[in-house]
């Protein structure tokens, strides 16, 4: 299992309702079931995707996060999972509300825009940065929303979203005193657990 998927997991409640958007090969999701006995749906564009869920025996629906939720009920879900894919949407605003429409709570990871290699990278060459943890090019890159640690934190003041967790990581998935202490300048992976402030729709 990834390291981000392992703190993932720790916060998800044995028996609890998940879904999974852009589940990819329902690897997370799989072992979610197996481990903590979950009800599991995972939402997955990639048709080679889709057919590794189903070989390892996760609920899978064939779904573009960029059409909206619409078709699951409010509070439908304990937790809805958005790892890694924030960045790649064309309304990452809206599918915020709608996870926590739809979930209890939400998990979302992405990667952090404002730590200081992104920095340095722009600064000294003037370029788009290319790193292990964002590896394309700005001209086919997936990612089109890019934002820090800073900028998701605003995002939560702004929607009265509450932050149960925040962990940043580096690109290993180590965590250290001072990326608690400098998140935005340290932290290459941000993870946030997050719900709704009571009485918010």
């Amino acid at each position: 299992m990834r390291p981000d998927l392992e703190i993932i997991q720790r916060w998800i409640e044995p028996g609890s309702r998940v879904l999974d958007l852009g589940c990819g090969d329902g690897s997370l999701l799989h072992y979610l079931k197996t481990s903590k006995n979950v009800t599991e749906i995972g939402l997955e564009i990639d048709e080679i995707n889709i057919q590794r869920c189903i070989e390892n025996g996760v609920n899978v629906i064939e779904q573009n996060l960029d059409r909206g939720l619409s078709n699951f009920q409010s509070n439908s879900f304990d937790t809805v999972l958005l790892a890694q894919t924030l960045q790649a949407l064309s309304n990452p605003n809206a599918l915020i509300d709608e996870m926590l429409r739809i979930g209890k709570k939400g998990i979302v990871t992405f990667p952090n825009f404002g730590n200081w290699k992104s920095r340095v990278y722009l600064a000294s060459r003037g370029r788009m940065p290319v790193s292990k943890f964002m590896p394309h090019q700005w001209y086919n890159t997936p990612n089109i929303h890019f934002c820090t640690v800073k900028d998701f934190d605003a995002l939560c003041v702004e929607k009265n979203i509450k932050v149960l967790t925040r962990t940043v990581v580096d690109s290993q998935h180590q965590g250290n005193w001072a990326m608690k202490a400098w998140p935005n300048f340290l932290g290459e992976i941000a993870i946030y657990h997050i719900t709704r402030e009571p009485g918010v729709e």
